[in-house]
C-alpha cells in the first residue's frame, strides 16, 4: 500500500551550525537526512569549529558566529549552544535574514522570548524551537484520536520527564549554572518538552499551577553554589477544567530519558512513553490495548512520520529527522501540520515562569494568557 510518507525538504538548503556538542550533531545528521548541505560551523573559539568540521564532515570551519550568520550563501541557520546565548544568536541570524532553528528554551525570560517572537514575525523567515517529540508517529497518533474524540471529554492529564544524569555530587555540566542555563534548569531542560507534548497531544492549555521545586546539592563538582532546581512537581488546570499532574527531575535513579504522558477520557486513555516509542497504551474498562505503529492503520500524520515499515523501530533520531524535514519544507513554502515555531518557544517560556514563581510564593499561579501573541504569525 502506498501512501506519501516523505520527510524529504524539497530543496537544497545550505545550513551553518553554531556550537560544536551533541545537539550540534544532532541537527547536523538531521540537516543532513533531509537533504541540506552540511555547509558551515561556528563555535565558542576557531579551534573549537575546526574540530567540529572535521568530526561532523562540514565543508567549513568559520572563523566566528558573525562570519558564518552573514554569509550570503547559508540559508539557515541552527543555533546549537548554552541557553544564555540563545537570543542574541537568533536575533543575530533573523536581523541578517536567515531562516532559524533554535534549540530550546528559546530563551531564558518571557521579555526575550516575546522579543524573538516579534522580530521573526518581521522577518517574514521561518523560526522553528525543536520540541521533537511530537514527530514520534505514536504521539501523532494519540493526537488524531483525542482530537476526533474517540477518548471522549478529557478528565485527567498526567505527564512525567525522568532522567538521572545528575543524579551524584560529582556530576555536573553547565546546565547547572544559572548564568549559563537560565533561573530554571530541570524544568526549562526537559519539563518544557513535557508541558509542550501534554498540550499538542490533548489540545488543552495549562491555565493555573501549583508548583514544588528542589535542590538536592548546593555545590556540585565544578559549581559551588547551585541555584538551579533539580526536580521539579506540580499540578495543574486546564481552560476546559481538566486537571493534571507532572513530575520532572534528573535525579531519579535508573530513568535515562523516560518522557511519559498519560491522558484519560470518559471512554479511554492514552499513554506513551518515549522510551518505547514504537507502541501507544489504550486503555479501556473492558480491555485495554497495546497499539504497535504500522503505517497502514494510523491516522494521516502518524503514517506520514512512519517512514520506515512496522516492525523495523523509529526512534529519537527519527523524530529530530523528521523535524528539521519539516522546517526545510516551510522554507520551500510548505507549512505541515503541527510545526513548533518561536511562538512555542515563548508559550515554553510562559509556563517556566509561572512554575518558578509558584515554587517561589507557595501558591497557585496564573498562567498568562501570552496577550502579547495575539496577532502575531
Amino acid at each position: 500500500m502506498e501512501n506519501d510518507r516523505t520527510t524529504t525538504a524539497p530543496s537544497r538548503l545550505r545550513a551553518g551550525f553554531v556550537g560544536a556538542g551533541f545537539m550540534a550533531e544532532v541537527h547536523s545528521r538531521a540537516a543532513r537526512a533531509a537533504g541540506a548541505e552540511i555547509a558551515g560551523i561556528a563555535s565558542s573559539n576557531p579551534a573549537s569549529a575546526a574540530r567540529a568540521k572535521d568530526r561532523l564532515g562540514v565543508e567549513r570551519a568559520y572563523a566566528s558566529v558573525q562570519d558564518l550568520i552573514h554569509d550570503d550563501r547559508i540559508d539557515v541557520i541552527h543555533v546549537c549552544t548554552p541557553n544564555a546565548t540563545h537570543v542574541a544568536l537568533a536575533e543575530a541570524a533573523l536581523k541578517a535574514g536567515k531562516h532559524v532553528v533554535c534549540e530550546k528554551p528559546l530563551a531564558t525570560t518571557v521579555q526575550d522570548a516575546t522579543h524573538l517572537v516579534e522580530l521573526a514575525a518581521t522577518a517574514g523567515t521561518v523560526a522553528t524551537v525543536p520540541f521533537i517529540y511530537r514527530f514520534h508517529p505514536m504521539v501523532r497518533e494519540a493526537r488524531a484520536r483525542i482530537a476526533s474524540g474517540q477518548t471522549g471529554r478529557i478528565s485527567t492529564i498526567q505527564g512525567s520527564y525522568l532522567q538521572d544524569w545528575l543524579l551524584s555530587r560529582n556530576d555536573d555540566n553547565w546546565r547547572v549554572d544559572a548564568g549559563l542555563g537560565g533561573p530554571s534548569r530541570a524544568f526549562a531542560d526537559i519539563g518544557s518538552h513535557l508541558c509542550d507534548l501534554l498540550e499538542f497531544v490533548s489540545g488543552e492549555r495549562i491555565t493555573r499551577v501549583g508548583a514544588l521545586s528542589r535542590t538536592l546539592f548546593s555545590g556540585r563538582a565544578h559549581h559551588k553554589n547551585v541555584q538551579t532546581e533539580d526536580l521539579v512537581a506540580a499540578v495543574f488546570a486546564t481552560e476546559n477544567g481538566t486537571v493534571g499532574n507532572l513530575l520532572v527531575s534528573q535525579v531519579a535513579p535508573g530513568r535515562k530519558n523516560r518522557l511519559m504522558i498519560e491522558i484519560s477520557g470518559s471512554e479511554s486513555t492514552v499513554q506513551f512513553d518515549q522510551e518505547a516509542p514504537e507502541t501507544l497504551w489504550l486503555g479501556k474498562r473492558a480491555g485495554s490495548q497495546l497499539l504497535v505503529r504500522d503505517p497502514d492503520a494510523l491516522s494521516p500524520e502518524a503514517a506520514r512520520l512512519s517512514v520506515l515499515p512496522a516492525g523495523h523501530p523509529q526512534g529519537y533520531q527519527d523524530a529530530f529527522n523528521a523535524f528539521v524535514a519539516d522546517t526545510y519544507a516551510a522554507i520551500g513554502g510548505d507549512n505541515r501540520d503541527g510545526l513548533p515555531n518561536f511562538r512555542d518557544g515563548l508559550r515554553s517560556a510562559v509556563l517556566t515562569e509561572s512554575i518558578i514563581e509558584s515554587s517561589k510564593c507557595g501558591e497557585w499561579v496564573d498562567v498568562p494568557a501570552a496577550k502579547e501573541l495575539e496577532g502575531v504569525e
